[in-house]
């Protein structure tokens, strides 16, 4: 592969080097020849492309005016070719080339050379322009004297059709009428050198150097001096002695037969490679001998030529120049009468007839471009058609023939000879069925025309067809743009395409360009950008009035080409909140059929399943990004630290109940009431013990009063707002007064200070001190928290239990029970816990703290009084729960 690149990059490499040395060169020969020179100030010469004239001395240039760009042909004949010659002859043969110049110049025929610009001289050479110019009849039949090296690959391949050649005998002729009976001169040199093709392959005549007019007086018979042939001159100061009539060596008379025995023998040489009937060798004795064998022409080996043609040249090569046809009579033999020719002469001779003739004849015409060459076709029929196209009645008659001709033309014929005349055609809107002709040529001017001229040309034309009133070609319009989007700009389709689409689709009538527009549009959504078609495209297809089943069919199939396309894609928010909302009605349209139907709920199934699975996948990674800051959170203090160092140091609360990480995760669901839901607990799920009140104040103060505590912002106001809830009436209703007995054994706890100490109060203070677990702090709330305070706090700690009145509370915890609750504490079994009360409604009445359980924790570890609580199973997994130290209130209980 790589080997192949580096071949082809080298190709290409000696290739431009190759063009740009030639073109070097042809700039420093035109330099070097034309300095100076008049001609070089208005033309510029590009490419040397032929020779011309007596004995080729004519070189041929491509090039152009500078001023107008108009294509011509630049001649140049360089003096130093006579520079070996003798000085009069070197005089003479310039004198003769400036004559034959000087009488083109002043004759005006369609069959004879048009100069534009007349011989100008330097010192170095002789210089004129002209009309453009193929090659010279010699240098297509061979002759390459004075050409270019190597030819050009048009010429180098040239090969004359039958056609050409009729067609061309015929302009000569036609032409040689004219210089015969109108202006009355015999030319003397008519040759394949003197015969030149134009850029279109007309014939023309040329090199008049030796043209001879008529010296009689207008009153009498018209005369031609004769001129004596001179062997001892230049060959090329006389005429061609192989064209040369045998007049100059048998009667030495001269007239205008002296031209058609010329012809005679260019057209022998036509059908014999080029070659003359003799080839003399410029001897004028061998010319002579040869001039003998012409009387008897019967011996004349014709064989080579056509039979249509053969006995009028038999004629023209007569040695009698009173038997030859003369050159009107030769141009309307039968041999002319062909559909070719008959073709090409009327398209030469059209700005003569009227429009119903031409609309006539042209109609016929593309029944005739199939029989002629491809090169005529391209070369003389377009050109003549092109002139047509100022006149544009004529255009719908003239455009399906050139239309036609494109069709066979390659990619660089029709970029050089067909679409610099269609760009004007493809700018008429009157008569319509111009623009209606070039829809529907539409995919050929698309294919050969150059991307450029398409943006130029071609989409100003699809958008005029897009505003156009007839439905056909408002059709064949849209049916064409899809091919041609990709050559559309971004700014060109939002700003000036799609506008005129969505016009013609919302205010046409026509059910079938409404259709076609949509058609259109699902056609050139992929190359339209993703967020186009859903703010552009969209919104479009919302307004569109209509409800039938193909409209309804078209906008799904927009709508599956956008949903399916790698390119483009539909978000699942435009899904959900546009494209669906849309697309329901639509499938319960009555104009569906069932298949039709079907078609639309995959469609919505589909989009659907879509926005599910996005969601489903957006859910999913917010849940995650939720577990992973979970768990940093986790992973971080949940609590400041505490003064007493083996608090801080472990994750109890307050009263010794452990709290479990999730727990403290959900935390920020107590304000809710959805702590359970969040934690994944149902309402039989058994509690953690809760952290009380009294627990909570002590716990803030024994955090305000750390001295190494670092508060943040959140955990100031969350102290605040519990200094003020402190100061608020209690929330739960009060307990009914407590009993002589127990106010009687409280007191001393609060007096203690100022009274004696009674025997109880030593016994309960012996008490507690060994019923404590060793190391467990004294806490002012657990050495029996007495008086109101104390029952309070004994009240809030049962709420979950059986709802009894305290009467009946007290009758088996009195003084007089406690053998029976003695005897009958060994045979306590673990009973089943009655349902929990559900108390999450009223967690956001009590401030959020880290590390301390909601009130549903606390209503379900409330504990009945010391020793009574049956044993309640432990459950799997979990730690086992730690000695709760005995309260004043129980120990009263024991001691009454």
């Amino acid at each position: 592969m790589e080997s192949m690149l580096n071949k082809l990059r080298s190709s290409v490499s000696s290739a431009a080097t190759s063009a740009v040395s030639n073109a070097v060169q042809i700039a420093s020969q035109v330099s070097n020849y034309l300095p100076g020179n008049p001609v070089t100030r208005e033309f510029e010469a590009t490419a040397h492309v032929a020779s011309a004239g007596p004995g080729l001395v004519w070189k041929v240039y491509k090039g152009h005016k500078k001023s107008t760009k108009q294509d011509a042909a630049i001649f140049v004949f360089e003096k130093r070719i006579l520079d070996r010659w003798d000085k009069q002859e070197r005089e003479a043969m310039l004198e003769r080339l400036r004559k034959g110049v000087s009488q083109l110049t002043r004759l005006r025929h369609p069959q004879v050379l048009t100069v534009q610009h007349p011989l100008e001289e330097s010192r170095d050479s002789l210089a004129f322009a002209t009309e453009p110019v193929f090659a010279s009849l010699a240098n297509v039949l061979g002759h390459t004297d004075s050409a270019p090296s190597p030819l050009p690959p048009l010429l180098r391949d040239y090969k004359l059709y039958d056609v050409e050649i009729k067609y061309g005998l015929m302009q000569v002729s036609e032409g040689l009428a004219f210089l015969h009976n109108s202006v009355k001169t015999v030319h003397r040199n008519i040759c394949p050198e003197n015969i030149v093709l134009n850029h279109q392959g007309a014939w023309k005549l040329f090199g008049f150097d030796f043209c001879v007019a008529n010296q009689a007086p207008p009153d009498q018979q018209p005369f031609w001096p004769f001129e004596e042939y001179d062997p001892n001159r230049q060959a090329m100061c006389q005429p061609s002695l192989d064209y040369l009539a045998p007049e100059y060596a048998l009667t030495h008379t001269l007239d205008p037969a002296a031209d058609l025995f010329a012809l005679g023998v260019v057209t022998y040489a036509l059908f014999n490679s080029g070659r003359p009937i003799f080839q003399n060798h410029q001897d004028f004795h061998t010319f002579k001998r040869n001039c003998c064998e012409l009387k008897n022409t019967n011996t004349l080996k014709l064989s080579s030529i056509p039979g249509g043609v053969r006995e009028e040249v038999r004629l023209l090569l007569h040695a009698t120049a009173q038997l030859r046809p003369d050159a009107l009579q030769f141009s309307k033999i039968s041999y002319f009468e062909d559909v070719g020719v008959k073709t090409l002469n009327y398209l030469d001779q059209m700005f003569q007839w009227d429009n119903m003739q031409k609309s006539q004849f042209y109609k016929s015409l593309p029944q005739i471009i199939p029989q002629l060459p491809h090169r005529v076709c391209v070369l003389r029929v377009v050109p003549s058609l092109m002139r047509e196209c100022v006149n544009t009645t004529m255009v719908p008659f003239v455009l399906p023939v050139i239309l036609l001709v494109a069709e066979k033309a390659s990619r660089e014929e029709f970029v050089e000879y067909v679409l610099s005349h269609l760009k004007p055609i493809m700018k008429m809107t009157d008569p319509p069925q111009i623009m209606l002709q070039l829809m529907q040529k539409m995919e050929l001017l698309l294919g050969k025309t150059p991307p450029e001229d398409v943006r130029s040309d071609v989409l100003p034309l699809l958008y005029r067809a897009l505003e156009c009133d007839m439905q056909q070609i408002q059709e064949l319009c849209l049916s064409v743009i899809p091919t041609c989007a990709h050559l559309v700009e971004s700014h060109a389709m939002k700003n000036a395409l799609l506008p005129k689409i969505k016009k013609l689709c919302l205010a046409t009538g026509y059910l079938s360009v409404r259709v076609n527009c949509l058609v259109c549009v699902g056609k050139i959504l992929e190359h339209l950008d993703r967020w186009l078609v859903m703010d552009d495209i969209f919104p479009f297809l919302e307004q569109i009035p209509s409800r039938e089943s193909p409209v309804i069919m078209a906008i799904v199939g927009i709508f599956k080409v956008a949903l399916t396309h790698k390119k483009l894609g539909v978000s699942k928010e435009i899904l959900a909140t546009r494209v669906l909302p849309f697309l329901f009605p639509l499938s319960i349209e009555n104009s569906l059929t069932p298949t039709q139907h079907a078609t639309v709920m995959t469609l919505i199934k589909e989009m659907t399943e879509k926005v599910e699975a996005e969601h489903r996948t957006k859910l999913e990674q917010l849940n995650s990004i939720k577990d992973e800051q979970k768990a940093l959170q986790m992973a971080m203090p949940t609590s400041l630290p505490s003064s007493s160092a083996p608090e801080s140091a472990n994750t109890d609360t307050p009263n010794g109940t452990a709290i479990t990480p999730a727990e403290v995760a959900t935390d920020m669901f107590a304000g809710l009431g959805l702590n359970q839901q969040a934690r994944g607990e149902g309402l039989l799920t058994p509690q953690k013990p809760a952290v009380t009140s009294a627990n909570r104040t002590q716990q803030s103060k024994t955090d305000v009063s750390s001295p190494t505590a670092a508060l943040s912002l959140q955990d100031k106001h969350r102290m605040m707002k519990e200094q003020g809830q402190r100061k608020q009436p209690p929330l739960l209703p009060s307990p009914p007064a407590p009993s002589s007995t127990i106010t009687k054994s409280t007191q001393p706890s609060f007096s203690s200070s100022s009274q004696t100490s009674s025997l109880t109060s030593s016994l309960i203070t012996s008490n507690l001190s060994m019923m404590s677990p060793p190391g467990a702090p004294q806490q002012a709330g657990q050495m029996g928290g007495l008086g109101n305070t104390g029952l309070s706090y004994g009240m809030s700690m049962r709420p979950n239990l059986p709802q009894q009145p305290l009467g009946t509370m007290n009758s088996w915890a009195g003084p007089t029970q406690p053998q029976a609750w003695a005897s009958s504490m060994p045979q306590l079994q673990p009973q089943h816990q009655p349902m929990a009360m559900n108390l999450g409604t009223f967690d956001n009445l009590l401030p959020s703290q880290p590390r301390q359980p909601s009130m549903n924790q606390m209503a379900s570890t409330i504990m009945s009084p010391p020793m009574m609580t049956p044993i309640r199973p432990m459950a799997m997994g979990s730690a086992p729960a730690p000695v709760r130290p005995l309260t004043s209130s129980d120990i009263n209980d024991l001691l009454s």
